[in-house]
This record gives C-alpha cells, sequence and structure tokens, in this order.
C-alpha cells in the first residue's frame, strides 16, 4: 500500500497565525476589567431598578410598565457597544477631538434657548427631537474634560504662571457653564465646576494657583443661588420635623423614610411603597432612595462598593499614566463620575440640598446614561495605555537574566 507523504508544515504560516490570534486576545490590564465591569454592572442593576420605580406610575397613567425600562434600555444598547468601540480610538484622535467635541457641544447646549428646547420644574436644559427628550449639558460634560486636558497639555511647561493656567482655561470653562446657568440648573452646573476644578488638580497647578479657581467657583455657584429667594429657601430649609413636610421638604422627607423603611435586607425587589406616587422623581435624582427601600442596605452597600472599584481602576490610570493628557482628562471625568454620585447619594440621604443631579449609570434619563458609558469607553481607551502586568514582570524577568 502506497503511502503519500505529508507537505512539510509551513513554520512561517503557523508563527503567522499565533501572532494573529496573540493579537486579536492581547491581555488587557486590571483598570480595564475593573472600569468596564463595574460600567456594565451598574447599568444592568441601574435597569432593573428603573423597571421597579417607574412601573406603577405608569400602570396608574395607563401606560405600558415597561415603557419607562424599555426607553432606558434603548439607551443602554447604543451606550455599550459605543463605550467599547471608544475604547478602541487611539490617544491621538482623542486629543485632535478635543476643540470640536467642546464646540459641538456648546453649540447642542444652545438649542435648549431655540423652539427645540423645553423646560421641566424650572430648569430649561432639556431638547426634543423625534419624540425623545435629550439633555446636552450631558455631552458637555465630556467635552469639557477633554477639551481642558487638550489644553493644558499644550501649557505643561508653563503652568507655573497664572495667565497659562487661566487662559483659556478658565474663560471658556466660565462660557460653557453659563449656558447651562442660562438654563438655570444649578446642580449640572456644580458638576462642570467640580469637572473644571478636577482637571485644573491632576494637572499639577501649584496649591496657590489652584486656590484661585476653586475660590472664583465656590463664589459664582453662591452668587447664583442668592440670586434667587426661592432658591435659597429650598437650600437653606431643614427638614428635620414635618414643618416644611407639603412646602419644600416633601421630596426629602419621602426619600428619607423610604431608605428607613427598607432595613437591613430591603421590603423586596418591587415591592416599594413611595413609588407608588408619594417620592417624585422616583426613577431619576431618587432612584437610590428605592434601592434602599427595596433591597435594604445590603443593596445600597453594593451600590457603594461597585462605585468604589470604579474609583479605584480610574485612580490607578491616573496614578500610572505618563501621558499628561490622560492624567487631566481621567481626572476631570473621574470627578464627573464619582462626585456627581457622592451628590445625588447625599441629596437622597439629606445631606444636600435637593438639585437635580442624576445618579451615574442607574438615573432614569437616557442621555446621562449614554454620556456616561462613553466617558467609560474614553476611561477604557486610556486604561489600554497602562502596561498589563504580566507583560511587566516579563520585562523584569528578561532584564535579571
Amino acid at each position: 500500500m502506497t503511502q503519500v507523504s505529508r507537505p512539510p508544515r509551513s513554520e512561517s504560516g503557523g508563527l503567522a497565525a499565533r501572532v494573529s490570534l496573540g493579537r486579536r486576545f492581547t491581555p488587557v490590564s486590571t483598570e480595564f476589567l475593573l472600569i468596564a465591569s463595574t460600567a456594565l454592572l451598574l447599568t444592568l442593576f441601574g435597569l432593573v431598578m428603573v423597571l421597579s420605580a417607574t412601573s406603577a406610575t405608569a400602570v396608574a397613567k395607563g401606560v405600558n410598565p415597561m415603557d419607562g425600562v424599555l426607553r432606558q434600555g434603548i439607551f443602554a444598547v447604543l451606550g455599550i457597544p459605543l463605550m467599547f468601540l471608544v475604547s478602541r480610538l487611539p490617544i491621538a484622535f482623542l486629543k485632535k477631538m478635543a476643540w470640536p467635541a467642546l464646540f459641538g457641544a456648546v453649540a447642542l447646549q444652545l438649542l435648549v434657548f431655540t423652539p427645540l428646547g423645553i423646560a421641566d420644574g424650572g430648569n430649561r436644559n432639556w431638547i426634543k427631537i423625534a419624540g425623545f427628550t435629550l439633555q446636552p449639558s450631558e455631552f458637555l460634560k465630556l467635552a469639557l474634560a477633554l477639551w481642558i486636558a487638550a489644553v493644558l497639555l499644550r501649557k505643561r511647561t508653563m503652568l507655573g504662571t497664572w495667565h497659562h493656567v487661566f487662559i483659556p482655561v478658565i474663560p471658556v470653562g466660565a462660557l460653557a457653564i453659563g449656558t447651562v446657568l442660562a438654563g438655570k440648573d444649578l446642580g449640572t452646573a456644580m458638576v462642570l465646576v467640580l469637572i473644571l476644578l478636577g482637571c485644573l488638580f491632576f494637572s499639577g497647578v501649584k496649591l496657590r494657583l489652584f486656590i484661585i479657581p476653586v475660590i472664583l467657583g465656590v463664589a459664582a455657584v453662591l452668587a447664583y443661588a442668592l440670586s434667587s429667594e426661592d432658591r435659597m429657601r429650598r437650600i437653606t430649609a431643614t427638614c428635620d420635623d414635618m414643618a416644611l413636610y407639603y412646602t419644600d421638604c416633601y421630596q426629602s422627607i419621602h426619600g428619607i423614610w423610604g431608605m428607613a423603611s427598607g432595613g437591613v435586607f430591603g421590603l423586596g425587589l418591587g415591592n416599594s411603597q413611595e413609588k407608588y406616587g408619594w417620592l417624585p422623581a422616583a426613577g431619576n435624582d431618587f432612584i437610590f432612595a428605592i434601592v434602599g427601600e427595596e433591597l435594604g442596605l445590603i443593596g445600597c452597600i453594593v451600590v457603594l462598593a461597585l462605585f468604589t472599584f470604579f474609583t479605584v481602576g480610574a485612580f490607578h490610570i491616573i496614578r500610572k499614566t505618563p501621558d499628561p493628557f490622560i492624567r487631566v482628562a481621567a481626572g476631570g471625568i473621574t470627578v464627573w463620575i464619582v462626585g456627581q454620585a457622592v451628590l445625588n447619594i447625599g441629596v437622597v440621604i439629606g445631606v444636600f440640598p435637593v438639585m437635580g443631579v442624576p445618579l451615574p449609570f442607574m438615573s432614569q434619563g437616557g442621555t446621562a446614561l449614554l454620556a456616561v458609558l462613553i466617558a467609560c469607553g474614553v476611561l477604557l481607551a486610556f486604561a489600554r495605555t497602562i502596561p498589563v502586568a504580566e507583560k511587566q514582570s516579563a520585562e523584569r524577568g528578561r532584564v535579571a537574566r
């Protein structure tokens, strides 16, 4: 019986295949895994809580109880793939897009003062297009962080003098924040101020220069708050007793009642009482109160733990990167997401007055969710530049040999 000899195996072909697979399955850094996993878990957790918080009022209005979560789910389905798509963008592209992104975000924000703009609760900060309500100021947060990082990157050798630190960052930043304040949205304006200050802090600006914008920012917020008697009354209202229950403290008191009634283990998913028309904005700004009521202290700790893991991953990027642009932009984005979460939770537990700031990833609001997921994509792009621990140990081993 004649044996047919097998052709010799091509070494170059096998090597090429291994290299190709290696590029596709390159391990990612711990920071990448922390940020991606916490963003996904918080988004999924948020969808469940939005369904629970909005279904009761939807039934009362005679609409589909799934309507709220379906709308939120559309933005989640768009945002999650977009997050991973943005994570593949080169850093050089993000640097080039900083200026166009800011101009585009400001232009979009100015649309709220056109016939497309709509007002809600005294704030004019939304536009309605094709049946969807969008909040342009959410995209302004990311654009401002990227723009400040790009400007300070060019000035990195001149940050010891005040005019190079403040110009054009402070005037342009004030203009962007002013477009939000013109719509009477103090909560979002405060977050934008935090982003600006966070970017300046992580740029390494000297303390004597950093103090000046801090004072200016606090003074601007106070001046705007003092400009309205109604606003000052709500800010200074004390909700320790029932004296202001029917006026300025109704929402705050019901939020605290919801948290208190949950106890350690909660009333059970879907068993909230406050969502039946008692707690305004149960699916939006006060969704953390529904978490506390239905899932108790355990559910609140889970949410806080996820935000903590997210913060750890983001701060590792800031600490490890040698690129000033990445450090400043990541710092601004982290201050935005974590700072906004602190403000929202502080409002729910009564530490801060009600200011209309949503809980990132979890509150109902498609634009806010989409903007936060895109921002996470930028952080993931930054995380890809951090060397993987396995590569670092291998390089150390080669050096030792």
